[in-house]
Formats: C-alpha cells, sequence, structure tokens
C-alpha cells in the first residue's frame, strides 16, 4: 500500500449520498495527510465523524479561495500533504476544485487522483444513453445567458450532463424543449440517498409530468444524443407560424390553442411563442 507523499494535492472524491459510497483509498489517505481542505468543513466533519477520521479540516470554498489557495499551495511547498474535497463527489466538478489544482500545477506541486462517485457520471450510468458525452454542469442563472447556452447546445451531438437545483427544474426541462427539441431526458434527484427518485422519457413529456411538483434535492440530468433515439419531435415553432397566420389569435390564445393540439404543456408553448415574437417572426 503506497505511503502517503509529502508534498503532494490529493484530489479525493467523497459520496454524493450514501456514505458507505467511498473507496477504502479514499479512506486511508483522509486519515493520513496533514490536512484536509473542504468546501463547507460541516459537511465534510460529518464523513470524518462516521470513519472516526481525525485529521485537521480548513474550508477552501468560492468566498475564500483567492487567499486560502495560495495559503495552501505555500503549505504545500512546506511539505505537508493535503487531500482536497468537495461538498460531495469528485472535486473540480462545479465547484472551485479546479483552480487550487491548477495552483498546485503552476507551483510544482505534485497532484494525485483518489478517484469515487460523481453524480454526473452515476446518472449517465442510469440513462441507457450511448455516445460521447460533454458536462455542463449548473446552467447560467440569467434567462438571456441561459438560453444562448441552451441554443449551442441544440447542435450538439453528445449526450449532455446538466445540474440543476430542485427550484429550477421545472422551468429548465420546458426551456430544454423548447430550444433544444424533444430529446430523452433522464432526471434523477437526491442520488444514492434515501429518496431517490428518476424520471426518462421524452423532455416535454417529463416537464409536463412534474409540473406543479415541489422537487427537493440537488438534480442531474442527462440528455440523449438527437440522433439515434427515436424520438418524435414536435415542432412546435411551426405549429404557432402556422396557426398565427391561419387563425389570427396572438398571446395566451394562441399559445392556449397550440398547446391542446400538440398535447403539450401552455406555459412551455407561451415561452416558445413569447421567444418568436421577441424575434420580431411574430408580430
Amino acid at each position: 500500500m503506497p505511503a502517503i507523499i509529502c508534498s503532494m494535492l490529493y484530489i479525493v472524491a467523497t459520496p454524493i449520498g450514501n456514505l458507505e459510497d467511498i473507496t477504502l483509498r479514499a479512506l486511508r489517505v483522509l486519515k493520513e495527510v496533514d490536512l484536509i481542505a473542504a468546501e463547507d468543513t460541516r459537511h465534510t466533519r460529518k464523513l470524518l465523524t462516521h470513519y472516526d477520521i481525525k485529521t485537521p479540516l480548513i474550508s477552501y470554498h468560492a468566498h475564500n479561495q483567492k487567499a486560502r489557495g495560495p495559503e495552501l499551495i505555500r503549505r504545500l511547498q512546506e511539505g505537508q500533504s493535503i487531500a482536497l474535497v468537495s461538498d460531495a463527489g469528485t472535486p473540480g466538478f462545479s465547484d472551485p476544485g479546479a483552480d487550487l489544482v491548477a495552483l498546485a500545477w503552476d507551483a510544482g506541486v505534485k497532484v494525485e487522483a483518489v478517484p469515487g462517485p460523481a453524480a454526473g457520471v452515476a446518472a449517465l450510468s442510469m440513462s441507457g444513453f450511448k455516445g460521447d458525452v460533454t458536462f455542463v454542469g449548473f446552467l447560467p442563472q440569467r434567462e438571456g445567458k441561459r438560453r444562448e447556452l441552451l441554443g449551442r447546445l441544440a447542435n450538439e451531438p453528445r449526450v449532455v450532463i446538466i445540474y440543476a437545483s430542485p427550484r429550477r427544474l421545472a422551468a429548465i426541462l420546458e426551456e430544454i424543449a423548447a430550444v433544444m427539441g424533444n430529446r430523452l431526458v433522464l432526471v434523477v434527484r437526491e442520488l444514492t440517498k434515501k429518496f431517490e427518485e428518476a424520471w426518462r422519457g421524452p423532455v416535454a413529456e417529463v416537464a409536463a409530468g412534474l409540473a406543479g411538483r415541489e422537487i427537493k434535492g440537488e438534480c442531474a440530468l442527462v440528455l440523449s444524443c438527437p440522433e439515434g433515439e427515436r424520438i418524435e419531435e414536435v415542432d412546435i415553432t411551426g405549429h404557432l407560424l402556422h396557426r398565427t397566420r391561419e387563425s389570427g389569435l396572438q398571446g395566451r390564445q394562441l399559445a392556449d390553442l397550440v398547446a391542446g393540439e400538440l398535447k403539450m404543456p401552455r406555459r412551455l408553448v407561451y415561452q416558445t411563442y413569447l421567444a418568436l415574437k421577441a424575434q420580431g417572426r411574430i408580430k
């Protein structure tokens, strides 16, 4: 069994929910390093207490990384060994871990991965979707930037992994269906935890099924490749443009008509209508 090396930054994956999902190597490293740099020391302390690990903890997160990063590099250069952990899963995905790793490489400090759980990979394994994969993480909070990113992803030929907060899940699913087309999606919440749930199907169908539901816990979304999946794609834009010319209806009346004909969520159709109006394609 390799000994802990002085002046080494260990990137240690920790459980995303179930505390049993940790490797023997990760436990050994966490016990033997000089220091553990954690995104949330309170959260990590629960894990350490469960396994009777008494290694000192120090915080490293988005709000203190500019000052704390150089301090950790100095400690590494002085010969200490440090384990970097995030709140859950593998550091470097949707957390500031990558910045510390880059600092370590630039400073000539050795870096070693201790692999393990990752929410996106776990969700991908449950999806049954084939193809190369691209990881997006959390979408931008500002609607304009979020729509711009989804617009670029509409032409993405690979399987796409996205993270979402529960309060924004329904809106994000509807935006994905409007902008990216009706791909297949797997949505899973509370991965590996007691109340884990998963939903799989065409995006619009899953969005309709979850509309109005109170969702708790962070969510991972996996979108299928646009080709290779037998999905009946619904051209909301085409129907809206056709119906506005034919019926003369506008606004919510037009959205209600098209939503009923396509059997799709009214909110999704109305959002598409607003996007077309903003583009000047509907007056």
